[in-house]
């Protein structure tokens, strides 16, 4: 029954992702059942099963064309008058020192209620979510898109985008070439598929252990869901590290062991996701942090201890993405990345 139930569900997720860049869209590499390297087959239990049929039926978010949903900052401040909601996912105290016009300030762990009775979520053409850098509203927006808002997204660059006040507080710290001389050409193999994290969460359906399981990501916070280069340079054998990229880009030059998935097709396939070891940290990086936060945010759904390295590749070798920018479509910070938009207090 177990191989039967594994057979139907590889054809129902055997369409591939359509690769949307951190910044444009970029060319679809198409990943066959013939690529994907297993000895036998993985072993996958029932409440993963029925959560993966349950976030298909339920528009299967991360195969779409939206995935991941980011949204520019001059398209934000065009509809400011219009009916459009941002949520601001910074402190308190950040929020108080400039935000974009008629945002609200929310918590991450708030927002599952705020969307279920503080707001009628679907009465808003676009609900943008904003941080300081963008990296965890991209985790968040992957997360309420899976749970079936189909109208929300991550501003790209974050509040950085908006104003250099902010830039000067979030991208403009975070940019650095420190390890740019330990990256490696080498590639990496993949191991062989055999198994995902058991969710046991107790539940018999596929709503309510989808339900279940988002309730313990919001619990959980934001505190565990991204690294930084600096942690993942100094011992990079402590981690699984996934290069989120095209290939080009990952024979170019990626994290000493890091491993390839391709964009369209690391969440197609349960035998893609079975080869991700749930004993260990595992880390996604892009080019920018975005894509990989929607990623990591999807692995720590099914139970995986992801983390999205901040900044991704601006983290650790800026310089040879700014040289070699218009060769690779590298997408570095700068300051064409910076509006003059206004803030409030």
């Amino acid at each position: 029954m177990r191989k039967i139930q594994y057979l139907i569900l590889t054809v129902l997720l055997a369409s591939g992702i359509i690769s949307v860049s951190c910044k444009t869209k970029q060319p679809v590499e198409v990943v066959s059942a013939a690529e994907i390297k297993t000895t036998a087959e993985p072993v996958i239990d029932n409440e993963t099963t029925l959560m993966l049929e349950d976030l298909k039926a339920n528009g299967d978010y991360v195969n779409g064309r939206e995935f991941p949903s980011l949204i520019k900052a001059s398209v934000v401040n065009e509809n400011l008058d219009n009916n459009q909601l941002v949520i601001d996912l910074r402190s308190p105290a950040a929020f108080s020192q400039g935000h974009i016009q008629g945002a609200m300030n929310k918590r991450f762990n708030d927002l599952p209620e705020y969307f279920q009775s503080g707001i009628k979520p679907f009465e808003f053409d676009k609900i943008v979510l904003v941080c300081d850098d963008g990296q965890i509203s991209s985790y968040t927006a992957s997360l309420l898109r899976l749970m079936g808002y189909g109208n929300v997204y991550a501003m790209r660059w974050g509040m950085s985008t908006w104003n250099r006040k902010f830039a000067e507080l979030g991208w403009l710290r975070g940019l650095s070439s420190d390890y740019e001389a330990q990256s490696e050409q080498t590639e990496n193999e993949r191991p062989v598929a055999t198994s995902m994290p058991e969710l046991k969460t107790g539940q018999s359906t596929g709503a309510d252990i989808t339900a279940s399981r988002f309730k313990a990501i919001f619990a959980e916070g934001t505190d565990n869901v991204q690294i930084e280069a600096k942690e993942v340079f100094a011992n990079p054998q402590q981690y699984y590290i996934i290069n989120y990229e095209r290939k080009d880009k990952y024979d170019d030059a990626h994290i000493p062991g890091a491993i390839r998935y391709k964009p369209n097709a690391t969440l197609s396939f349960v035998n893609e996701m079975a080869s991700i070891p749930s004993d260990k940290t595992v880390v996604v990086y892009c080019g920018t942090g975005h894509n990989s936060a929607f990623v990591s945010a999807y692995l720590r759904l099914f139970g995986y201890d992801a983390r999205s390295l901040k900044y991704g590749n601006n983290s650790f070798m800026y310089n040879k993405m700014v040289k070699d920018e218009a060769g690779l479509s590298w997408l570095p910070f700068n300051d064409s990345d910076i509006n003059d938009f206004q803030y409030v207090k």
